[in-house]
C-alpha cells in the first residue's frame, strides 16, 4: 500500500497578498487525511516546517545580490529544509505531498525529489513561473520556482535552488493563460512542452494531460506534480492570491488528476497557493483535498 507523507510549508514570502501561509492548515481542516484515506493510501502527517513570519524579516535583505527578488534568503532557508524532508520521505519509501504556502516551495520539492534521481515535472498552473530576479515584474519568488529548479539565468549553479535531475525536455506546463513576455521567450527558446487553455479547449483535458505526463515521464525515475489552485477558474477556486479568469472546470481538474494516477509515475506532489482569507467557506481548500485524492487513485466506482 502507498504511504503518503504530508509536509506543510506555511510560507508567504513569495506572494504579494498575505494569507497563503495559512494554506496548510486550511487544507488539513478541509479533510485531506480523510480524502487520501478514502483513496486507499496510508497517511502520515509530518506537520509543518517552522517558518518565521514575513513581518519579522526584511524583504530586501539580500539586495542588490538578489536582484528584484524579495525574501530570497528566507525562501532559500525554507526550500533547503523542505528538500531534506522530501528526499528523506522518498528514501523511506513514501510519497511526499507538500502543502503550501506560496508556489516558491516547489523549489524545495523539486530539489528534494531530484536529489538522487532523474525526474520530470508537470506544472498545473495559470502561470509559467519562469521569471528570474532580472526579469520578474513583481519581485515575487512564487513566479520563479520552475526557473530556479531548472537553473536558469541567476539561478545557474545555485545549490539550494537547482534540481540536479530535472531537464527541460521532461517539463510540461498545463493550462497557461497568464504568461509574461520574458517567460514566453524562455518557453520558445527552451522548447518546453507548454499547453494553454486554448489547447485544452481544442484538444480536451484528457489528451493534453496524457501527453504532458508522457513527456514528463519519458526516461526518468518519476514525475513531480505541482498543482497551483489558481489553475482552476476562480468560480471553482476563489481562495487564491492571483486568480485568472478562464481556468479549468471542477470536472476537468479531477480528470487531469485521475490521469496523473493512471500514468503510474507520480513521485512527489504539492498543493499550493490556497489563501483561506480570500476563500468562501473553505471551498478552495476542500477542493484541493479532493484533487489530491484523485491523484492518488480515488474514483466514484
Amino acid at each position: 500500500m502507498t504511504t503518503v507523507r504530508i509536509i506543510g510549508a506555511p510560507t508567504d514570502y513569495g506572494a504579494n497578498r498575505r494569507g497563503v501561509d495559512m494554506g496548510p492548515s486550511a487544507i488539513r481542516y478541509g479533510g485531506l487525511a480523510d480524502q487520501l484515506g478514502s483513496a486507499g493510501v496510508d497517511v502520515v502527517d509530518a506537520g509543518d516546517l517552522a517558518v518565521p513570519r514575513a513581518e519579522e524579516r526584511d524583504p530586501d535583505a539580500d539586495a542588490p545580490s538578489a536582484g528584484n527578488a524579495k525574501f530570497l534568503r528566507e525562501t532559500a532557508d525554507v526550500c533547503r529544509r523542505l528538500a531534506d524532508e522530501v528526499g528523506g520521505t522518498l528514501t523511506d519509501g513514501a510519497v511526499p505531498l507538500g502543502l503550501g504556502g506560496d508556489h516558491s516551495i516547489a523549489i524545495g520539492s523539486l530539489v528534494g525529489s531530484a536529489r538522487d534521481a532523474d525526474v520530470g515535472a508537470v506544472w498545473f498552473d495559470a502561470h509559467a513561473d519562469l521569471n528570474t530576479p532580472s526579469t520578474t515584474p513583481s519581485g515575487n519568488v512564487h513566479g520563479m520556482p520552475l526557473a530556479a529548479a531548472l537553473g536558469l539565468d541567476e539561478f545557474a549553479g545555485s545549490e539550494w535552488a537547482t534540481a540536479p535531475g530535472l531537464s527541460p525536455e521532461n517539463v510540461a506546463l498545463v493550462g497557461l493563460r497568464s504568461v509574461d513576455e520574458a517567460e514566453v521567450e524562455v518557453i520558445r527558446d527552451r522548447g518546453f512542452a507548454a499547453y494553454t487553455m486554448s489547447d485544452i479547449d481544442e484538444r480536451g483535458i484528457t489528451d493534453v494531460t496524457e501527453e504532458a505526463m508522457a513527456t514528463a515521464g519519458a526516461g526518468v525515475d518519476g514525475v513531480h506534480v505541482s498543482l497551483d489552485l489558481d489553475w482552476l477558474d476562480p468560480k471553482e477556486a476563489p481562495g487564491v492570491g492571483t486568480p485568472v479568469r478562464g481556468g479549468v472546470t471542477y470536472r476537468e481538474a479531477h480528470r487531469a488528476m485521475e490521469i496523473v494516477d493512471e500514468a503510474d509515475s507520480l513521485r512527489s506532489m504539492e498543493l499550493v497557493e490556497v489563501n483561506p482569507t480570500l476563500d468562501q467557506h473553505n471551498e478552495t481548500a476542500e477542493l484541493a483535498t479532493e484533487l489530491a485524492a484523485s491523484a492518488f487513485g480515488k474514483r466514484v466506482l
